[in-house]
């Protein structure tokens, strides 16, 4: 089974170069690739951070490399008192949250972009201990004053950047789809533990990625059934 993994953030495609040190790593208009030493039908493809990179890099892959899997695994902020640091989310739902329409209906809006994961090939039990569920995604980092309304309007416990983008393009190209982001740092009304500290985050990312690779042959197993 062919397998491109998407990795978004610059200091997630950083934390996964050190710990896999790739022998040969590829430049394209879109990001950089190489393929994953354990297994050269997978792919990993630096997708760059935020929705328009998320979406140019996930549909170019599928165009180019027709991957029988797209998965995207990377970090997320969460919501302090509704989950804990270290936490692997399995995305089985993703909404856009950041659409302001002005002339019309913004709740239509998100609801068009908003994305049910089909993940009913994934067998049971799944492989390793994960939290299912709903990860929001928006062009910015977790405002703190937002907080309270996204909790109340979507039941979010936490947010990104991109897995909106990316599932909402492989859904498009029904195109299975895995999705798994670490929460690295937390954030509640009153602010979060890594604003203005960057050097936590890089290290809680290379923790959460090296976590992710440690499980990625057990997902791709259960994946390819």
């Amino acid at each position: 089974m062919k397998t491109v993994i998407i990795i978004s953030a610059m200091a997630e495609w950083q934390a996964v170069k050190e710990l896999l040190s790739p022998a040969e790593v590829e430049a394209t208009p879109l990001g950089e690739t190489f393929f994953w030493p354990l297994d050269p039908k997978t792919r990993f493809f630096h997708g760059g951070w935020g929705k328009i990179s998320a979406a140019a890099t996930a549909q170019h892959v599928l165009d180019r490399y027709r991957p029988d899997l797209l998965v995207n695994l990377g970090t997320c902020g969460g919501f302090a008192g509704r989950i804990e640091t270290g936490t692997i989310i399995l995305v089985d739902r993703t909404i856009v949250y950041d659409i302001l329409e002005q002339m019309g209906d913004a709740n239509q809006a998100i609801a068009h972009y908003a994305t049910k994961m089909e993940l009913g090939w994934l067998p049971e039990p799944l492989p390793y201990p994960v939290l299912r569920g709903l990860l929001i995604s928006a062009d910015r980092d977790i405002l703190p004053e937002d907080i309270p309304v996204l909790v109340e309007k979507y039941g979010a416990a936490a947010a990104d950047w991109e897995s909106g983008a990316i599932a909402w393009v492989a859904q498009q190209n029904a195109v299975a789809c895995l999705i798994l982001r670490g929460v690295t740092d937390l954030v509640d009304p009153q602010g979060g533990e890594a604003y203005g500290d960057l050097a936590l985050f890089h290290s809680r990312t290379r923790e959460v990625m090296q976590t992710l690779l440690g499980q990625l042959p057990g997902w791709l197993s259960v994946s390819t059934g």
